[in-house]
């Protein structure tokens, strides 16, 4: 009587989740920013098209900043306008400030991403501002861009540790993250820019950020300096997080972070959330080749296990026949 009493609390207890997984591909953007060889404009054009081909909802475009501080975005007038604008997709434009907004506004852009972080030295270095002074700059950039009838998304970066400061307090991010809730931004999207993130460190920060509330307002944003970030994926999983950010053959890094490597790549977090039963609309196979090409340009590795296991696969499949 007592187990089968145990088994049904744990029937009405249990929480049902979607299925379906958004995933926002930020490779073009904050996969490619930090590169030190200048990518001709018209491989980006050719690169974002070609990811637009796969089933992805969302791809992140480009960044409006001064190419003074992220020289690889300075063409980022032609990029936005070369691509095509597939229906049904969102192409999101990064803006660090009100000059960059009216750019993105310029060129037709319909969805923003602003940032911010509860870390003063990281704020710094990164936006030349304290986190006080970054505040009132997105206060700025989201009423005018609610103006605009653009939607706004939020990145909190630093939201496990700081290069400089070490441990960041969950509080600290939930705090940042509700004041951009408040203030218009329709998603948060939960930053571990150097990728130390574990579990156990992912769930205290999902602990604190319950309170301020409901999880289909935020995403995860990875990255794998350590090997991580599949395991936190899983975790915020449990959590009901269903939109995750990656880069595909796990392009990125942060120009501020000194060490950390890219963002999970896209063709991991594909091969897992199937493997786990749950839907993307995304084709792997055609992510894969998109993978190997831009890598392909860049001239360098392709960093996705995944990407590299399936077209291995491909080769000896050739090679056998």
């Amino acid at each position: 009587m007592f187990i089968a009493r145990q088994i049904f609390l744990k029937r009405i207890n249990k929480k049902y989740y979607s299925d379906f997984v958004k995933i926002v591909e930020v490779g073009p953007r904050d996969g490619l920013q930090n590169e030190k060889k200048i990518i001709p404009t018209s491989i980006k054009v050719d690169f974002i098209n070609k990811l637009s081909e796969t089933g992805l909802q969302v791809v992140e475009v480009t960044s409006f900043v001064s190419p003074k501080w992220v020289p690889q975005m300075a063409d980022n007038v032609e990029v936005f306008k070369g691509i095509k604008k597939f229906e049904g997709i969102n192409y999101p434009v990064l803006v660090p400030n009100v000059k960059g907004l009216e750019k993105a506004i310029e060129v037709g852009a319909k969805e923003v991403s602003i940032f911010g972080t509860p870390s003063e030295t990281f704020s710094r270095k990164n936006t030349n501002c304290s986190v006080t002074e970054s505040m009132s700059k997105m206060k700025e950039i989201i009423n005018i861009a609610k103006k605009n009838n653009l939607k706004i998304r939020g990145y909190v970066s630093c939201v496990v540790a700081c290069p400089y400061e070490g441990a960041i307090k969950p509080f600290a991010v939930a705090s940042l993250s509700s004041a951009l809730l408040e203030l218009g931004c329709y998603e948060i999207s939960l930053g571990d820019t150097i990728g130390v993130g574990t579990p156990k460190k992912v769930k205290s920060l999902l602990n604190e950020i319950k309170e301020i509330g409901d999880f289909s307002k935020f995403a995860l944003h990875l990255h794998d300096t350590y090997g991580q970030a599949i395991g936190n994926i899983y975790t915020g999983l449990d959590y009901g997080i269903r939109t995750f950010d990656s880069s595909v053959a796990g392009l990125g890094g942060c120009p501020y972070a000194e060490g950390a490597t890219g963002n999970v790549a896209t063709e991991d977090v594909l091969y897992f959330l199937s493997e786990q039963g749950l839907e993307t609309g995304i084709n792997l196979e055609k992510l894969t080749k998109v993978g190997e090409f831009i890598s392909t340009q860049l001239e360098r590795k392709n960093q996705s296990k995944v990407g590299n296991a399936l077209l291995s696969k491909v080769k000896k499949t050739k090679i056998c026949v």
